[in-house]
């Protein structure tokens, strides 16, 4: 995922290395929230809305709650 629109997606918990693979070409960085809550974003280009909604998809396999979708500026 080269081209397209990047995206900062924040979700609930933590997204270990080997279910970051399912999240090709994106960032995965993983943290503590000051409450010491795991925070997982994934930044990246997404070609277009039907893929946006795919990583979307399989964060919600993962069964992680969704913190914040941004569309960051080039």
């Amino acid at each position: 995922m080269t081209e397209g629109t990047t995206y900062q997606i924040r979700v609930q918990g933590w997204i270990g290395e080997r279910w970051s693979r399912r999240f090709d070409g994106m960032t995965v960085v993983c943290e503590s929230a000051p409450d010491g809550t795991p925070v997982t974003t994934l930044t990246g280009a997404v070609p277009d809305q039907a893929a946006l909604r795919g990583v979307l998809n399989q964060l919600w396999d993962l069964n992680l709650t969704l913190i914040s979708v941004r569309k960051q500026e080039r």
